[in-house]
C-alpha cells in the first residue's frame, strides 16, 4: 500500500461577498492565493481536508466553497466550525466530491470526522452520539490506522482567552480515544496557528488559517502578523505521518515562504 497524501486547509471563514474581509484580510482572494501555492507544491494528493469555519456567518460562503474544492477531482472531507451552519453545509455541499460526515477509509487508514459545532457559542463539544460514532468507527477500523479531525482544540493552547473557546468535553474525547490503540493522530482547526504534540503515542495537531493568524500564547485577544497557511500530511501504511506547515507569502501567488517541517512521529 502506498503513501497517503493529504492537504489540509482551514478556517478560510468565506462571504457570499468575494470582497469581504475579516481583520484585514480579503478571505476569499487569500483562499485562493493559499491553493494556488498548495496546488504548484502539493500535487497531485489523495484528498482535501477542510476542518471548519468554512465561512464567517454567511450561508453565501458555501457557493464558493463547492466551486473552488469541488473543482480538484479529489475526495473533499468537510467538517463545521463554530461559524458555519452545520445543517445548511451538508445541503450545500452534497454529493461527490464533498464528504461532511462519518469517515472514509484510504488505503491502511481510516479519516474519521467528528462535528464538534455547538449552536450560537464559539464553544466546542462532542454529543453522546458523536462521540458513540467515534467508538464505533476506531472499534470497526480493524487493522487500520485512523486520523481524527474535528475543528475545536481538545488540549490547552497556554492561550487564556482562547482556551475558553476549546473543546468543552475533552476529557470524554480522550476517554474514547485512550481505548483503542489504533489512533495515530488528532487534528483542528478553530486556533488559526500551527500547533504540534505527542500524547500517549498521538500526534496533536493543529494549522493555521487560510486568512488571518492568532498570536500564539496570548491572555488576550491578538491578531498574529503571520500570513495565510496550510499543513501537508503523509499517511504512511505503517501508521508514521510526516506532516509540514506551509506559510504562504502574502505578496505574491504562487510563492511560499520556508516550511515549519515536522519528522514522522
Amino acid at each position: 500500500m502506498s503513501v497517503l497524501r493529504l492537504v489540509q486547509f482551514t478556517d478560510p471563514h468565506l462571504y457570499g461577498s468575494e470582497t469581504e474581509t475579516l481583520r484585514g484580510i480579503a478571505t476569499l482572494p487569500a483562499l485562493m492565493r493559499t491553493l494556488t501555492v498548495a496546488q504548484a507544491r502539493e500535487w497531485p494528493v489523495d484528498a482535501v481536508l477542510v476542518t471548519g469555519d468554512l465561512v464567517q456567518d454567511d450561508v453565501g460562503g458555501y457557493p464558493h466553497i463547492r466551486r473552488i474544492f469541488g473543482a480538484l477531482g479529489v475526495p473533499v472531507l468537510c467538517l463545521p466550525g463554530n461559524h458555519d451552519e452545520p445543517e445548511v453545509m451538508r445541503r450545500e455541499l452534497r454529493g461527490k466530491p464533498f464528504i461532511t460526515d462519518g469517515y472514509v477509509d484510504m488505503g491502511a487508514w481510516r479519516v474519521v470526522l467528528l462535528d464538534s459545532s455547538v449552536p450560537n457559542s464559539a464553544k466546542g463539544r462532542l454529543s453522546k452520539q458523536t462521540l458513540a460514532a467515534l467508538d464505533s468507527a476506531l472499534s470497526s477500523a480493524d487493522t487500520k490506522h485512523t486520523l481524527i479531525c474535528l475543528h475545536h482544540h481538545p488540549v490547552s493552547m497556554s492561550s487564556r482567552w482562547l482556551d475558553q473557546v476549546g473543546l468543552e468535553n475533552s476529557a470524554e474525547f480522550f476517554d474514547v480515544v485512550d481505548r483503542h490503540r489504533n489512533v495515530r493522530a488528532v487534528l483542528w482547526g478553530h486556533v488559526h496557528q500551527a500547533f504540534d504534540a505527542l500524547r500517549k503515542n498521538v500526534r496533536l495537531l493543529a494549522t493555521p488559517s487560510t486568512c488571518a493568524q492568532f498570536l500564539p500564547r496570548a491572555d488576550d485577544f491578538a491578531v498574529d502578523e503571520r500570513p495565510p497557511a496550510y499543513r501537508t500530511l503523509e499517511l504512511r501504511p505503517d501508521g508514521s505521518l510526516i506532516t509540514e506547515v506551509v506559510w504562504v507569502d502574502s505578496s505574491a501567488a504562487g510563492s511560499a515562504s520556508p516550511s515549519s517541517v515536522c519528522s514522522a512521529a
